[in-house]
């Protein structure tokens, strides 16, 4: 029986080592900003969103993802690239969009921060270099 409890220190040990139950805190993500807008889709994911809707209507009893994201792809990868062509236009104008808003969320959130278009292109150290540098040549 004792070699049966060293073998659980053992153990016990190894799980210590790799790090398993050592009370670690993960660091923590930075918030996101909800008035941020967000991404446009790709022209699968419209292709996509159409292709649900009619799946749905052709096979209303079925109730799982994974069969209808199996059948898009499947129809995605079989398309021509003139049947891509209106989904591909679609996400290109989203994209648009995307960036205007985007720009104008930009400059609103640099409309809220003043600081950092007072403070000149020079960090604070260099500026501070510069200070001691003036000094010593007025003390030569």
């Amino acid at each position: 029986m004792p070699k049966a409890k060293a073998d659980a220190v053992v153990a016990d040990s190894r799980l210590k080592r790799k790090g398993a139950g050592t009370g670690r805190k993960q660091s923590k993500k930075a918030a996101k900003d909800p008035n941020k807008p967000k991404r446009p889709p790709s022209a699968f994911f419209v292709f996509m969103a159409e292709f649900r809707e009619q799946y749905k209507k052709e096979h209303p009893n079925n109730k799982s993802v994974s069969v209808v994201g199996k059948a898009s792809g499947d129809k995605w990868k079989s398309m021509s690239d003139a049947e891509k062509a209106p989904y591909v236009a679609k996400a290109e104008k989203k994209k648009e969009e995307y960036d205007r808003s985007i720009l104008a969320y930009n400059r609103k959130l640099e409309g809220n921060n003043p600081s950092e278009e007072d403070e000149s292109d020079k960090s604070k150290s260099e500026v501070h270099d510069e200070d001691e540098d003036e000094e010593e040549e007025d003390d030569e």
